[in-house]
């Protein structure tokens, strides 16, 4: 079912977030935008929008926030991530889905959890909180993205079959979760799709909404 906007209602159970990251390391993270970025660029690319993600998490303010990192949480961003009150956990071994389920299983916060990436420069707080108001009512919340993914999904249970068989880093990714959800009998709710930032075709939007790396595409 399609979600309107919605008041955060402050009797809401906190929800954790959960956020899924790679280092900004050069030639690890936002390998597919090195072509137009370079190396450098896309790594620093990465930093601003790992940055921009948890002060976006913070802000939100419905729960404890939790940065599962890639390949490990050596790197200097997530001390900083770190110094600001958010848990540090490893990402484990496996596929984005199975990746996703442990952070969700992971999570103890009683009103559900909420995983997100770092790619959607156009999420907000306020998409957070009415996340978490939803999941008061429903068993699961979704954002799509325009290519056929999501940018959000929350869970008031973990349940493992949400992530099975998925086609990962397909148009195919929504619908095939929808169609898990009501496998498993869960009852869900969607936003109004987002853009991530995944091809040099996306940066002019990512440009719009974050001025400052245009100006400076290559510095953090």
């Amino acid at each position: 079912m399609p979600v309107t906007e919605q008041t955060p209602d402050a009797a809401c159970l906190p929800v954790a977030i959960a956020i899924l990251a790679k280092a900004p390391v050069p030639g690890y993270a936002k390998t597919r935008l090195i072509p137009a970025l370079g190396a450098d660029g896309a790594a620093a690319l990465q930093a601003a929008m790992l940055k921009r993600t948890l002060a976006m998490a913070l802000a939100a303010g419905i729960g404890p926030v939790t940065l599962w990192c890639a390949p490990d949480r050596s790197h200097p961003a997530f001390a900083e991530a770190a110094a600001q009150g958010v848990a540090l956990a490893e990402q484990p071994a496996g596929d984005i889905g199975q990746r996703m389920q442990a952070a969700m299983a992971a999570a103890t916060a009683p009103g559900g959890v909420i995983v997100i990436g770092t790619d959607c420069p156009a999420l907000t707080p306020a998409h957070l909180r009415q996340a978490a108001t939803v999941l008061a009512g429903q068993d699961a919340v979704m954002i799509p993205a325009e290519d056929g993914g999501y940018v959000l999904l929350g869970l008031r249970q973990p349940n493992a079959a949400v992530f099975a068989g998925v086609a990962w880093s397909t148009p195919q990714v929504m619908a095939q979760t929808r169609a898990r959800l009501a496998a498993a009998g869960l009852r869900h709710a969607e936003f109004s799709p987002l853009f991530d930032v995944d091809r040099s075709s996306d940066l002019p939007r990512l440009y719009a909404l974050m001025p400052d790396l245009a100006r400076h595409p290559c510095s953090a």
